[in-house]
C-alpha cells in the first residue's frame, strides 16, 4: 500500500513560515504584502478558488483585492485594470483568475502583468527564465509539486518522469521543473500513442489530464511516485484524474485528492505574493 504524500500538513506548515515573514517585513517596514485577483464574470468554480485565495490570504496577513469585472467586460477595460495595478506601489502581486471568457485572450492580455508581480509566473518573461533553468518565479501548482517532492526526500535526478498533460499552467512548467531537477522527462497528452507504455516507465508519474480518475493501477509502474493534480467533483464526491483507490495498491507513493497538490497551490501562492514583496520593497527573496 502506498505512503500517502500529505500536501494539507505540508501547505499548512509552509502558510506558517509565510504569516511569520509578513510579520517580520511589516514590524521592519511597515508594508504589508498585497495580492490583487483579478474575477472576470460569474464561474462557480473561479468564484470558489478566489474565496479560498482571499482566506488564505488573510490568514497569513497578507492584504488581498478582488477586482470584479462581468463576463462581457472588454479587453481594453482589463488591460486598464492591469494597467492600474502595475502602476500602484502598494499591489506587490497580480493574478488573473482563470479561465477567463473565450472573447478575451489570455495570450494578450496576461503579458501586461508587470513581471515583478507576476505571481503566477505566466507571463513570457518567467515562462523563458524557467524554461532557461534560472527560474524566479514560478507556477504554484508545479512549484508545489516539487516541494512535495522535496520535503518527503524523493529525489529527482535521474528518474523516469512522466508528465500527462501540456498546459501552459501545469504540464509545460512541471516538465521544465523536473528537467532542470536532472529528471528524464517524457510529456504525454491527446496525441500520444500507448499512454499506458508511457505511464508504466515512470518513476514519477505527474498527471494533470482534467479526465476524472483515467489513471488507474494498469499505468502505473509498481512503486512509483504518483501525483494528482486533476480535480473534480462526481456525484458530490471531489476526486481527481487518478483512480485512487487502485493506485494505491501499486504506487510507492501518491497524494490524495483532496488534501494533496490543492493545499500546495495555494501555499506556493503566498509564497510568490511575498517574493514579489520583498523583490519591489528592495529585500531578499527566494
Amino acid at each position: 500500500m502506498a505512503i500517502l504524500l500529505d500536501g494539507k500538513a505540508l501547505g499548512l506548515a509552509i502558510r506558517e513560515t509565510v504569516k511569520h515573514d509578513v510579520d517580520t517585513i511589516l514590524r521592519e517596514t511597515g508594508v504589508t504584502p498585497h495580492l490583487a485577483v483579478i474575477l472576470v464574470g460569474d464561474d462557480p468554480a473561479s468564484q470558489t478558488y478566489v474565496k479560498g485565495k482571499e482566506n488564505a490570504c488573510r490568514n497569513a496577513g497578507i492584504r488581498s483585492t478582488v477586482i470584479r469585472e462581468p463576463a462581457d467586460v472588454t479587453e481594453s477595460k482589463l488591460l486598464s485594470d492591469i494597467d492600474a495595478l502595475n502602476a500602484d506601489p502598494d499591489v506587490h502581486g497580480i493574478l488573473l483568475q482563470l479561465p477567463i471568457p473565450k472573447h478575451l485572450d489570455p495570450d494578450r492580455i496576461i503579458p501586461k502583468i508587470d513581471v515583478r508581480k507576476d505571481v503566477d509566473g505566466f507571463t513570457p518573461e518567467n515562462v523563458a527564465a524557467l524554461a532557461n533553468g534560472r527560474p524566479r518565479l514560478v507556477p504554484c501548482t508545479p512549484r508545489g509539486v516539487m516541494r512535495v517532492l522535496d520535503h518527503y526526500g524523493i529525489a529527482v535526478a535521474g528518474k523516469d518522469c512522466v508528465v500527462v498533460g501540456r498546459s501552459q499552467i501545469v504540464g509545460k512548467p512541471m516538465a521544465a521543473l523536473l528537467l532542470n531537477g536532472n529528471g528524464t522527462v517524457t510529456v504525454c497528452h491527446s496525441k500520444t500513442r500507448d499512454l499506458r507504455v508511457e505511464t508504466r516507465r515512470a518513476d514519477i508519474l505527474v498527471v494533470a489530464i482534467g479526465k476524472t480518475r483515467m489513471i488507474d493501477a494498469s499505468y502505473i509502474k509498481p512503486g512509483a511516485v504518483v501525483i494528482d493534480v486533476g480535480i473534480s467533483k462526481v456525484d458530490g464526491v471531489i476526486a481527481g484524474d487518478v483512480d485512487f483507490d487502485s493506485a494505491r495498491t501499486v504506487a510507492g507513493w501518491i497524494t490524495p485528492v483532496p488534501g494533496g497538490i490543492g493545499p500546495m497551490t495555494i501555499a506556493c501562492l503566498l509564497e510568490n505574493t511575498l517574493v514579489c514583496c520583498r523583490s519591489l520593497i528592495g529585500g531578499p527573496h527566494d
